[in-house]
């Protein structure tokens, strides 16, 4: 399993054991993260799984598709690390990866 980095929104950095069959989303909400709301359950359809990522990990990530673009507009804290962590698949190429979860809209 890769590492993944969860940062909550207090700040505090926790660091999980994800699993590579599942997305950034699922492996948040598996490890019990209740601000992670994801109420559409990973369809794409809400924005409650809003995350800002590492830029460091940019390059490995899908590229952003048209329907998360605009839910993501729909977001008052949108930056350009934005991403819906349901549009992740994790990868064991994105040990180490950092997201921290948006502030609540």
């Amino acid at each position: 399993m890769a590492k993944l980095i969860v940062v909550t929104r207090d700040g505090t950095e926790h660091v999980i054991e994800g699993d590579t069959g599942l997305t950034v989303m699922e492996n948040i909400r598996d490890n019990g993260f209740d601000e992670l709301l994801a109420l559409c359950g990973g369809c794409c359809s809400c924005a409650t799984c809003h995350v800002h990522v590492d830029p460091a990990f940019a390059d490995l990530l899908p590229k952003l598709g048209e329907d998360e673009n605009d839910l993501l507009d729909s977001t008052s804290d949108r930056t350009a690390t934005s991403r819906l962590s349901c549009q992740l698949p994790f990868s064991a190429d994105m040990d180490g990866l950092r997201v921290t979860i948006a502030a609540e809209d």
